[in-house]
């Protein structure tokens, strides 16, 4: 595939062609270490490098061409050669853009949904797709854990950690879903993401909200931004012909997204509201079980109990927001139903483990205060003997986050073993012994109540040998994630599978204890 770069700079205002003339790419990257022979490099400026200072590693890697930044003709103003180079005011928005330009601006041949939010993003998605095959559709999915279209082999397709992949593979991966004959593209949109002007050049018809708590203020440093960065997806609605909004009506920021979507028609839900002027769909939990839920959801037309193979209160609500999601796409409310019954759970979140312990073990993406607080206030209900978690904080993020989830354990768990999840460049030990002061200062005590174990292999094995028959351990952080980020490298890593290692490992232990 090659596209000619006056296409690619088509509807691009700042675009200006300073030197060169308009030639095929076969490639759009921004991350010179990429680059191909044949392919356009755009030149970003980062937090910790500036692309334009690889202008010549991409050349000698095979680049044809260079998009570069106005306000930095110093790099680029006396590089030799003829090859083109375009200048544009802002190279990251333009990456969007150019990216869009290249696949075809796909995202135009589908029904675009975004759903947005601190927690819950990953469950909603999954559960809307479950619902549109369930009715006959072909869908795609982009999000945290996979990337996914019905009846496509993605294996090869490539992976990345973040929720929010950059504008060239989220434009990439709505050709496949274009190519694939899918009807709906279901997008889990970050803060990050909208931020970075990774999801710009969508044309999004739906917006889904499923909540917003102080979150990620390492970026975006205060709740009003983090908030105002979430709201640009329902911002995105205004190109839309057909816009919908979907809100939880009980989330203290319902109006202001509201607000920012005036124009687009709007379903509200909640559990445990009646419905009623101000809440549209609604649902009443009947049953929580380790192993699911039974709720009655309350339509406009009629009242239908539900099920879903997943625990906890806040999966409902996660159901309830998918379900009304579909409901707002004239989904049938019988297909609904049969769809959120038949997802049967998501890779690390609330994942059960069984190696053959004969004590309870799940596997969560929980990795915020809130997040955690909610999981284990769920497993408390559900746990006969000790609550048991591991659990850490994440390096170079918000250190608000070390506050909550040691408080979080100390309120709720009986014993907590704080470790490491992702330092980055920053010491793990420091991090631990952050999270075991504020422990400390919730009145628990080291050693009898909490330890501080910063190898995380070592932290989970404790756990193990600490549980006993009819306990629960929680293990929260990482998830589905396959790698652990430890000055500037990742490792490969697998919080599921040291799970059950560290139980196989303690009952040979047991057997032989020589």
């Amino acid at each position: 595939m090659s596209v000619p770069l006056a296409t690619l700079l088509e509807g691009i205002p700042s675009a200006e062609l300073v030197r060169g003339d308009s030639l095929e790419i076969s490639s759009i990257q921004h991350d010179s270490r990429l680059v191909d022979v044949g392919d356009l490099f755009v030149a970003i400026p980062g937090y910790n490098t500036d692309g334009h200072t690889f202008l010549l590693n991409a050349i000698d890697a095979g680049a044809v061409a260079l998009v570069v930044q106005r306000d930095a003709r110093s790099f680029w103003a006396h590089l030799p050669g003829t090859y083109p180079i375009v200048v544009v005011d802002n190279t990251r928005l333009c990456l969007a853009s150019l990216a869009a330009n290249f696949f075809g601006n796909p995202s135009k041949d589908l029904t675009v949904i975004g759903v947005t939010g601190t927690d819950g993003k990953t469950t909603t998605t999954h559960f809307l797709t479950n619902i549109f095959e369930q009715a006959g559709y072909t869908v795609g999915r982009l999000g945290t854990v996979d990337s996914y279209i019905t009846n496509v082999d993605l294996a090869n397709f490539p992976s990345t950690r973040l929720t929010t992949p950059e504008a060239t593979q989220v434009q990439g991966f709505l050709r496949k879903m274009v190519n694939a004959g899918c009807s709906y593209a279901i997008i889990e949109s970050s803060s990050h993401g909208l931020s970075l002007s990774r999801l710009d050049d969508l044309a999004f018809d739906t917006a889904v909200l499923t909540n917003v708590s102080g979150d990620h203020l390492d970026f975006h440093k205060t709740f009003e931004a983090y908030r105002e960065a979430k709201g640009k997806l329902f911002q995105k609605l205004e190109a839309s012909p057909e816009p919908i909004a979907i809100i939880n009506a009980v989330d203290p920021s319902a109006n202001f997204f509201l607000d920012l979507a005036s124009a687009a028609r709007s379903i509200s839900y909640a559990v445990g509201i009646e419905v009623s002027e101000e809440v549209d769909i609604s649902a009443k939990i009947k049953d929580l079980r380790p192993d699911g839920s039974t709720f009655q959801i309350a339509f406009p037309e009629k009242d239908v109990e539900c099920s879903i193979q997943i625990p906890a209160s806040f999966n409902v609500e996660n159901a309830l927001a998918a379900a009304a999601t579909a409901y707002a796409h004239g989904i049938g409310i019988d297909e609904i139903v049969a769809g959120l019954a038949a997802c049967s759970g998501i890779p690390g979140r609330m994942e059960y483990i069984n190696a053959g312990q004969d004590f309870d073990v799940v596997v969560d993406y929980a990795h915020t205060g809130d997040a955690v607080r909610k999981v284990l206030s769920v497993l408390r209900d559900v746990t006969k003997g000790k609550l048991i978690v591991v659990a850490g904080a994440a390096g170079e993020r918000d250190p608000g986050r070390r506050f909550g989830v040691a408080r979080a354990a100390a309120e709720i768990a009986d014993f907590a073993i704080f470790t490491n999840e992702d330092p980055r460049s920053e010491n793990p030990e420091q991090i631990v012994r952050e999270i075991g002061n504020h422990a400390e200062g919730a009145g628990k005590t080291r050693g009898k109540d909490f330890l501080e174990i910063s190898d995380r292999r070592f932290a989970i094995a404790r756990a193990m040998e600490y549980a006993e028959t009819d306990d629960l351990v929680v293990v929260c952080g990482k998830g589905h994630e396959r790698s652990i980020e430890l000055d500037n490298q990742f490792f490969p890593w697998d919080d599921r599978e040291v799970v059950k290692e560290e139980i196989v490992r303690l009952a040979k232990k047991r057997e032989d204890p020589s």
